[in-house]
């Protein structure tokens, strides 16, 4: 019964995984949701995996038609978090190389008629991000080009893919490192992929054709929509950044792909256009657009195949297509597996629509550019900017993107600045600087390093303090709750507008990261905000408590 129920269930669970585990859960008892689980998963992995090994891949595609053999192998799993497991991934993405190479010498002339392998750099160090530059570039980079000479020696694509928007600059610089490489000169199979989704998309466009063109060469540029938007904007709130990276309608997503298609398709010379989507009207569009021009359309395995099909009809010819086509084990599904069902499990998704007979065609294939003149801003209503996302109450903390250079070098250069100066503090008892002789304060990291001298309270210091502050308590009650939010909002600006001072204090005085001193900043502003948001919420006026 179950074997049957699983089957039966073969075709819809990826659509709407949530009801499907609804309904098992209510007619089930819990060693067979287990058993369920384990059998969903396995066919979720046959339906988005070619293959366990690229030995197996390559059996599977040799069995294809031959309008479905062009592939883009890709090895799942990413974001290694040891140079050993790193190691294993260079390893496999060598020999995925050397098995597809091998495997289709016959099968065209030049690097965009053959299948291809797909490289993600996270996979391949464990420090792959901006703030460890100089060891990504001295430890990455050779493993880097020694994959595209590879490559380059069986002339086949090799494409960089696209990973979280924090990692977009170093990845350019590694990209720019192998495409003025001289080594690697007279191939066109440097590919690097682009997400729609990211505000500076048109911009690596841009910078993809001037770095062609000043080293005269060639690369295949694959543009997708992007597959991080959730991770994106949770980021970014969480960061307390002024925007997001990313678009935050999906219709603008849309049209920023159309935008970057229109400019790849007018480099010919400069980049071989790879337009990765499942979008009807994308693909419409696009082939309007490019005419005769050289490009081609690619699309997820397990994904799109009826969709293709009925557009070459409507074209009249078949549609020109690469399978991105991942290759792994189980145990290195996950991570895949979830982004796929994020992009089609949400509202808005392509995919999910199509599937749906209740929405209309007009709406599934709507021109992008029409829905958005139609909603209320361009912006998504219910999405504030990071800072806004506590709404009226209070302002979300500033915070500083360690990865973004725009963010972090002013940062480091009031650093810099500030290196050799010496603090002088003291308590402070009723308004005056007190306490005993001064004590010197060394850097953890560095103990010949005097950061300051301190004062630290003297036992009639402590006495005077405890006094005043019972003299105080009575006007400070009087003041009221929003007089006393006021004066710890101040102090949360106050400790803002002197992020740069806190930061040398804290990262010399008791030897902190970078990271944790912001996050530590960023919390004592936040806890000023906060209390204040409560003090006039709760004590501008008396209330009643309620008893037990």
């Amino acid at each position: 019964m179950l074997t049957g129920n699983v089957i039966r269930l073969d075709k819809t669970i990826t659509n709407n995984p949530g009801k499907w585990m609804r309904s098992l859960v209510s007619r089930t008892g819990e060693p067979v949701i287990r058993k369920a689980v384990n059998q969903a998963m396995k066919i979720m992995g046959r339906q988005f995996v070619f293959g366990r090994t690229i030995k197996e891949g390559l059996a599977r595609q040799a069995k294809q038609p031959p309008e479905h053999k062009m592939m883009s192998f890709d090895m799942l799993g990413e974001g290694a978090r040891t140079m050993k497991t790193a190691e294993r991934y260079f390893e496999l993405y060598k020999a995925a190389i050397d098995a597809v190479g091998s495997a289709t010498k016959a099968d065209g002339a030049d690097p965009h008629d053959r299948s291809s392998v797909s490289i993600k750099l996270s996979a391949i160090h464990p420090r792959y991000d901006e703030v460890n530059e100089t060891r990504v570039m001295v430890e990455l980079l050779p493993w880097l080009k020694e994959l595209a000479l590879k490559a380059k020696f069986y002339d086949i694509q090799m494409t960089i893919d696209a990973e979280e928007s924090d990692r977009l600059d170093i990845s350019l610089r590694l990209f720019e490192a192998l495409g003025s490489d001289p080594d690697l000169a007279g191939w066109e199979g440097l590919g690097l992929a682009v997400q729609a989704y990211q505000k500076r998309a048109p911009f690596v466009i841009d910078w993809l054709v001037h770095l062609a063109r000043e080293n005269g060469r060639k690369f295949a540029v694959r543009l997708v929509k992007g597959a991080y938007w959730d991770t994106e904007i949770k980021h970014a709130q969480e960061l307390g950044v002024p925007d997001y990276p990313v678009y935050t309608r999906k219709q603008a997503t849309d049209i920023s792909y159309l935008h970057a298609a229109a400019r790849m398709l007018d480099a010919q010379d400069a980049i071989y256009p790879q337009f990765a989507t499942h979008n009807a009207h994308s693909i419409a569009a696009i082939t309007k657009m490019a005419g005769n021009k050289r490009y081609e359309f690619q699309k997820l395995h397990g994904m799109g195949t009826l969709l293709y099909k009925a557009a070459g009809r409507v074209a009249g010819k078949p549609i020109r297509t690469r399978t991105y086509a991942p290759v792994g084990l189980h145990e290195d599904l996950l991570p895949y597996l979830v982004r796929r069902l994020l992009e089609n499990g949400a509202n808005s998704s392509f995919v999910n629509r199509f599937m749906d007979a209740d929405v209309p065609v007009e709406e599934v294939a709507g021109d992008p550019i029409t829905a958005i003149e139609a909603a209320p801003a361009l912006r998504h209503t219910l999405i504030p900017t990071p800072d806004k996302i506590f709404g009226a109450e209070r302002m979300n903390s500033k915070g500083c993107n360690l990865m973004d250079r725009l963010d972090s070098e002013p940062l480091v250069a009031a650093l810099i600045e500030r290196k050799n100066h010496v603090y002088e503090a003291a308590s402070i008892v009723a308004g005056l600087d007190v306490g005993a002789n001064p004590v010197n304060i060394t850097n953890p990291a560095n103990t010949a390093e005097i950061v300051g001298h301190v004062r630290e309270a003297r036992d009639e210091d402590l006495d005077t303090a405890a006094a005043r502050a019972e003299q105080a308590q009575g006007s400070w009650d009087a003041l009221g709750g929003k007089a006393r939010a006021g004066i710890l909002n101040a102090m949360g600006d106050a400790l803002e507008d002197n992020r740069d001072l806190f930061v040398d204090i804290l990262v010399r005085e008791a030897g902190k990261t970078l990271g944790d001193v912001i996050a530590e900043i960023r919390e004592a502003v936040d806890f000023c905000r906060y209390y204040a948001a409560r003090a006039e919420e709760h004590f501008s006026a008396p209330m009643v408590l309620p008893g037990p």
